[in-house]
């Protein structure tokens, strides 16, 4: 069925042009701001907004929002974003009317106004993105306060657990970080999950400060299950009072995307000031192998400026990589010396040691376990099949 274009419906009025003065009126002689012949940018040009069936009732709320800021009449606007709201709040303030309601799914708008202010609720899911605007920016600020104040919906505090980053791109909101709280046991209760040279080559890591940072890579590399991730988690709770871990969740869009670089590495400016950042990148095996050069272009290129080039000098910034990767199959420029703070293998644990950790040899084979082996047969399950010999080329899982 087709439809025949449709006239476009001005939703708010034009403006009188700045070019057009009242007649028999002249313009005063300070220009003020709202008076014809001003310097006020809302009659620069008139203001429309045309509808038509590809919009939705959550588009027009935001275009009513927008008029009374863009027409001068509220000029000053602040915002905020909550994560998660607490359960049965509205985020209006007290004596609120509510002008517009749009709700699709589990994204609303809500349109609201006070004396002199107006006030937009943007909900999705468990979070909400408040924005107000009003006559004067005290008022704009006052406002925005006793809307989300205690708003947020705290986390239960966990036992061993320490606040880390999470970093991705949102088709919605682009470049985005939130917070969470981790699990993150003490070293000393994880040291026996590893192999001697390697828990030896972590207790100098986890004792390091600021002070130490020479590199500014920090390599894990080894086979799947051995507690690489375990030991990052581990190390942003040894390093919490100088350093900030985030977790980057889409490392391949990080490195090709130069404006999502430049956010999460450059643009984002630490509340704590010169405290360090530790961005982790779990499984970056395409990334760092010998043949990255030729596979992803720039990518490579950028992780190494962000750890010794241009890209990061004058920023606290550490870049720590978990892979699967053999040593010999990494890019040189990787591993060259002086750009790893450390590049630690981890492996299986020898079978007197995993004898050890799980009080038995039972199910243990003959070359020894991996943790995740190891849990597995703690918890009554059958052991893995060892792992098999990588090849030395072609796609492997």
């Amino acid at each position: 069925m087709s439809t025949a274009p449709r006239t476009p419906r001005r939703l708010v009025p034009p403006t009188v042009p700045a070019s057009a003065p009242h007649e028999g009126t002249d313009p005063p002689a300070d220009g003020g701001a709202g008076t014809p012949g001003s310097s006020d940018p809302a009659r620069a040009l008139p203001l429309h907004m045309a509808l038509d069936d590809g919009d939705s009732p959550a588009d027009v709320v935001d275009a009513l929002f927008l008029g009374r800021f863009a027409s001068g009449e509220q000029p000053y606007s602040c915002g905020a974003t909550v994560e998660k709201v607490r359960s049965g709040l509205t985020l209006l303030p007290p004596g609120a009317l509510v002008l517009r309601q749009a709700r699709k799914g589990t994204r609303s708008a809500v349109l609201a106004e006070g004396e002199g202010w107006t006030i937009l609720v943007s909900r999705w899911s468990a979070g909400a993105d408040v924005t107000v605007i009003a006559t004067s920016d005290e008022l704009a600020e006052h406002v925005l306060t006793s809307a989300v104040q205690d708003a947020e919906d705290e986390p239960k505090p966990q036992p061993d657990s320490v606040p880390m980053g999470f970093w991705y791109v949102s088709p919605r909101r682009g470049a985005h970080r939130i917070t969470r709280k981790i699990s993150a046991a003490p070293w000393e209760e994880l040291r026996a999950n590893y192999t001697a040279p390697v828990a030896e080559a972590l207790d100098s890591l986890m004792k390091m400060t600021a002070d130490d940072v020479t590199g500014r890579l920090l390599l894990l590399h080894g086979p799947p299950g051995t507690g690489k991730t375990s030991a990052l988690r581990t190390l942003a709770r040894a390093w919490q009072e100088w350093c900030r871990v985030d977790c980057v969740l889409d490392p391949e869009q990080l490195f090709s995307d130069v404006g999502y670089l430049m956010d999460v590495a450059v643009g984002e400016s630490d509340e704590d000031g010169e405290r360090w950042r530790l961005l982790m990148l779990e499984d970056c095996d395409e990334l760092i192998r010998g043949e990255a050069k030729h596979q992803t272009g720039q990518s490579l290129s950028r992780l190494l400026n962000l750890t010794d080039g241009l890209l990061g000098q004058g920023r606290n910034v550490l870049v720590g990589i978990t892979t699967n990767e053999d040593l010999e199959r990494m890019h040189p420029a990787v591993v060259r010396p002086g750009r790893c703070l450390a590049r630690i293998e981890v492996g299986r644990l020898s079978r007197d040691e995993a004898a050890r950790w799980l009080g038995t040899s039972e199910g243990i084979d003959r070359e020894g376990a991996t943790l995740a082996e190891l849990y597995a047969l703690r918890r009554g399950a059958f052991p893995a099949l060892p792992v098999p010999s990588r090849p030395t080329d072609g796609l492997y899982l």
